[in-house]
């Protein structure tokens, strides 16, 4: 059975991230459309949030897949700028590990536990 591809060439091993930036696009947007004259801005969203949940923020709602989604586009930021760059495993040129680990280890590590983070690696 062929591994399937993204745009990149490479396997589908990022599919997490993907479907971890869509998940949150979609969280924010069920609290946008929950009241659009409420919430016209991320700024008024996260008012609210914070009066609303209290100790609690902003580790819920809408504020928590905020964070999530800025987490997720650093990790693209970062592995495509190190594509740009041209950093790459000389043994094995073609390949983006090299890359996807840096974005990793400077934008997600941190926020994930020890399982997750093998994960990760085994996955890349």
């Amino acid at each position: 059975v062929p591994v399937s591809t993204d745009c990149l060439g490479t396997p589908i091993v990022y599919s997490p991230v993907k479907a971890d930036l869509t998940g949150n696009i979609k969280k924010i947007r069920a609290v946008y459309d929950s009241n659009p004259a409420k919430f016209k801005t991320l700024q008024n969203i996260l008012e609210v949030e914070k009066e609303m949940h209290g100790s609690a923020w902003p580790k819920t709602g809408a504020t928590l897949a905020l964070m999530w989604l800025k987490r997720g586009l650093k990790f693209m930021l970062v592995l495509l700028q190190s594509i740009s760059d041209g950093e790459r495993d000389e043994e094995h040129p073609n390949l983006i590990r090299v890359n996807a680990m840096k974005a990793y280890e400077i934008a997600l590590k941190k926020y994930h536990g020890w399982m997750l983070q093998k994960l990760f690696m085994v996955s890349v």
